[in-house]
């Protein structure tokens, strides 16, 4: 029977290839999308190929916190255990902070910082009980520097790693491992999308030359959650190409 991952934000930019990456590592991968994104999420798996038993699909929306609990529950019912759980879900509303709504920044702050405590609520204590798990919080270079008109996502990043270094001392005795992947600029669909000349400057930045490709933060995340990976745990692993040093 394979193992489970359980992914938010599955069929974005960085979620679909970790998506990937853990399907082609034998996992059956839970992707959980929110409602506006169905058809995008649909057409993607089936561009993928993936069969049944490789990905099932999930509706969910990761600010409501009933609404995790209860689908999250079910579908521990359902799927018997979850071994690794990947919170990728995030979004920007980036504006300087004089000129910042409180509905910017609470959108931010629900769907990158109140959305792991709803999606791990439900899930962290099935983990302690089978006494195994793998948790991964997907993070940002911005959490951990600070970025120019990115207060409220800069703030619910660096939330996300106190979360993981305080989650982490209380899995570690159980065998459930805890711990952030925190990119940098990174080669998806939403930063392809910025003017040639502003993606040439951000390069220029990158000591590496090169902005991140989804592949890499995958990699990452496989790797956390590999028998290699075991004992690791409360760490934040930058994959910047050396954009920023801590």
């Amino acid at each position: 029977m394979k193992k489970v991952a359980l992914i938010t934000g599955a069929t974005g930019g960085i979620g679909s290839a970790i998506t990937k990456q853990l399907i082609n590592d034998g996992y059956k991968v839970v992707a959980t999308y929110i409602h506006q994104m169905y058809d995008h999420s649909v057409e993607w798996v089936k561009e993928s190929g993936f069969s049944d038993d490789q990905i099932r699909l999930l509706e969910l929306d990761v600010t409501k916190g009933d609404e995790c609990q209860e689908k999250l529950t079910k579908l521990l019912a359902e799927e018997g255990s979850i071994e690794v759980l990947v919170n990728t879900a995030g979004i920007t509303r980036d504006a300087v902070f004089k000129k910042m709504t409180a509905d910017d920044w609470h959108a931010v702050i629900d769907t990158n910082l109140n959305s792991v405590f709803n999606v791990t609520h439900p899930i962290f204590p099935a983990m302690l009980e089978q006494g195994h798990g793998r948790i991964v919080n997907i993070t940002s270079v911005n959490g951990i520097k600070g970025q120019f008109g990115q207060t409220n996502y800069s703030a619910a990043k660096a939330g996300m790693i106190g979360f993981t270094k305080a989650l982490a001392l209380e899995g570690a005795k159980a065998g459930v491992t805890v711990n952030a992947v925190a990119p940098g600029y990174t080669a998806t669909p939403m930063v392809a999308k910025m003017r040639e000349e502003v993606l040439e400057s951000i390069k220029a930045q990158i000591p590496m030359r090169r902005l991140a490709t989804p592949e890499d933060i995958a990699n990452a995340v496989a790797y956390l959650v590999s028998d290699s990976g075991a004992y690791i745990t409360g760490e934040t692993l930058s994959v910047n190409g050396g954009l920023y040093m801590h």
